[in-house]
């Protein structure tokens, strides 16, 4: 009934899913992908005991298809692009009977990504996966806003912080981020 309808599948986290997306037609199908499914694979949960600020939905999966997926976001095919899911929730939301389910990245967000492509050799690729790829499928205008990061000793907000909503922990990722967003030139 809608032949043009242009689908995401938001925030892979499967070796199927991307294979899916990969067998669409790239002009209708496309899929965000976030950084802690780059990052973490289900055992982060469990990691020295129940860790509710690593749960998420939907649920990092095994460690192949962690690998599926950051390969296809390094892959450099424009059905793949950036997409957050930053989740706020705070302490006592998370830390509860009934958990809410996601993970806050906003802050590390970008230098989380950064730092895949940069292990995946697929720097290059960076650019197109987080700022091109996205608007082009909705056809919507490329943000002319630059930015720049450095590699270094990054001095992120990991931990907990404050917000209006009460105390948020912000993403850890399993291995420090050695990237950093630094204002453009």
């Amino acid at each position: 009934r809608h032949p043009a309808l242009k689908v995401v599948f938001e925030h892979v986290t499967t070796a199927d899913a991307v294979d899916y997306v990969k067998s669409g037609d790239a002009a209708l199908l496309a899929a965000t992908i976030t950084p802690h499914h780059l990052m973490i694979n289900r055992n982060a949960m469990f990691d020295g005991g129940l860790r509710p600020h690593m749960y998420c939905l939907p649920v990092a999966k095994r460690e192949r298809h962690r690998h599926a997926v950051r390969a296809a976001a390094c892959s450099g095919d424009a059905r793949f692009f950036l997409g957050t899911d930053s989740a706020p929730h705070p302490v006592q939301a998370k830390e509860s009977a009934c958990g809410c389910a996601g993970i806050y990245n906003a802050p590390v967000a970008l230098a989380s990504y950064v730092q895949v492509f940069d292990e995946e050799r697929a720097l290059d690729r960076f650019e197109a996966f987080a700022s091109l790829n996205g608007p082009r499928f909705y056809d919507l205008a490329i943000n002319d806003h630059q930015m720049a990061f450095e590699r270094g000793d990054a001095d992120l907000p990991y931990g907990a912080r404050d917000s209006d909503s009460g105390e948020i922990v912000v993403f850890e990722p399993p291995s420090l981020l050695a990237w950093q967003v630094v204002p453009a030139a």
